[in-house]
């Protein structure tokens, strides 16, 4: 008898182990680039940490919450579910223009203790997914009807609520996951050049209602232009990075966190990670997200429908997109647009939401098709391969 010798026993072990490495890592880095901050602004050391501790656990059981709730209860918008979801989330919305807390000039926390944006982030993935798996399923996702219907007309309407606090990072990222996966689910192309036509104007709308935001831009192509300025930041983030060299300067030696490098804890946080840990730090943070990455096409692939194919697909996005965008923020290669990196950020409302995508994720993974057994038997049973592997049906 001839056993394949396997390393998973399914494919939620990976997800699993990945999840729990990057979690470490980010609460090692949160209280290395944040303990200089807490000393100065609050006599404490660990003040950060702490924060960080009571989010991370409500994560956990927000995540293992939603892992045992079947995924498809949370499919239509009719259902109690989602309507509680999407119903407590407007109204959070709402309520953070009127008496939200404002910081650095935008109104995004909520009686300081969450930002209702994060939310809007998993909410409009939600909703996308259950609109476009209906859509694939009766063969019509190859029309303008993909990004034009009312689940996306919510998510529309999540967005600009976003936009007014203003917050236009997060703001592009809830619409921006959405119309990705109308794109995946099988848009024609003619469509997806005219529909990426309209966002580009709207971006320019939105760039030149705010002056900041073109100011932004322009000091984006050369920071060093106004290195005291719009553009210290950047100058800032790419010589923490620079400085760390290929090993990196060691466990909480990273000199930028003594008030050279603001947000060195959220937003730049893995600036000051890759000082002190250096490129092959960085590179395992890669690497980890890759694998994230690879292990959530896996499971989209297997998925039991289109829906779980679908809702995998966004929560894959979301969070790698978030990723990318925050590397190369921090690598100087866009804008700062103030978007955490995934369980490497300080931040209780991303961490916290993450980990309720992850349990979601993980749900479609228990409810998937197993993978085939016919490598496991002896060869002389061993029968003809006669079905074809699950594929990602969205895909054309």
């Amino acid at each position: 008898m001839r056993i394949r010798k396997k390393i998973w026993n399914n494919d939620a072990e990976p997800i699993l182990v990945i999840m729990v490495v990057l979690m470490v890592l980010g609460t090692i880095n949160v209280f290395s680039s944040s303990f200089v901050l807490g000393t100065t602004d609050y006599e404490d050391p660990y003040h950060f940490l702490r924060s960080h501790g009571v989010f991370l656990v409500i994560g956990l059981v927000l995540f293992w919450i939603f892992r045992k709730i079947n995924y498809q209860r949370w499919r239509s918008l009719r259902g109690g579910l989602m309507m509680a979801l999407v119903g407590t989330l407007f109204a959070a919305l709402v309520l953070v223009l009127i008496v939200g807390t404002e910081v650095n000039g935008a109104k995004r926390w909520l009686f300081g203790i969450g930002q209702p944006a994060e939310l809007a982030k998993l909410v409009a993935i939600m909703l996308a997914a259950s609109t476009l798996a209906t859509r694939l399923k009766r063969g019509t996702a190859n029309s303008l009807g993909n990004v034009f219907n009312g689940p996306f007309f919510l998510i529309y309407l999540m967005f600009g609520l976003i936009e007014l606090e203003p917050d236009m990072g997060t703001a592009l990222i809830v619409v921006g996951g959405p119309v990705f996966m109308a794109m995946v689910a099988g848009m024609s192309i003619k469509y997806v050049a005219g529909f990426g036509g309209f966002v580009l104007m709207i971006l320019v709308l939105m760039i030149n209602i705010q002056p900041y935001r073109l100011a932004r831009l322009k000091v984006w192509f050369d920071p060093w232009a106004d290195a005291q300025g719009m553009g210290y930041q950047t100058v800032q983030s790419l010589s923490t990075i620079g400085s760390g060299g290929f090993w990196g300067m060691g466990l909480g030696e990273g000199v930028s966190k003594y008030a050279y490098l603001p947000e060195a804890h959220t937003d730049f946080a893995f600036a000051i990670f890759s000082q002190e840990h250096g490129y092959m730090g960085a590179f395992m943070v890669f690497l980890l997200l890759a694998l994230l990455v690879l292990f959530c096409v896996r499971i989209a692939n297997r998925a039991p429908d289109e829906y779980g194919q679908m809702l995998v697909t966004g929560i894959m996005v979301l969070i790698a997109g978030q990723a990318i965008a925050n590397i190369m923020m921090v690598g100087g290669l866009l804008p700062v647009v103030g978007v955490p990196l995934p369980f490497i950020s300080y931040g209780g409302s991303s961490l916290i939401v993450t980990m309720m995508a992850m349990g979601m994720l993980l749900n479609v993974c228990d409810h998937g098709k197993k993978p085939s057994l016919e490598n496991e038997q002896p060869a002389a049973a061993a029968k003809p391969a006669s079905r074809k592997r699950p594929h990602l049906r969205i895909v054309k």
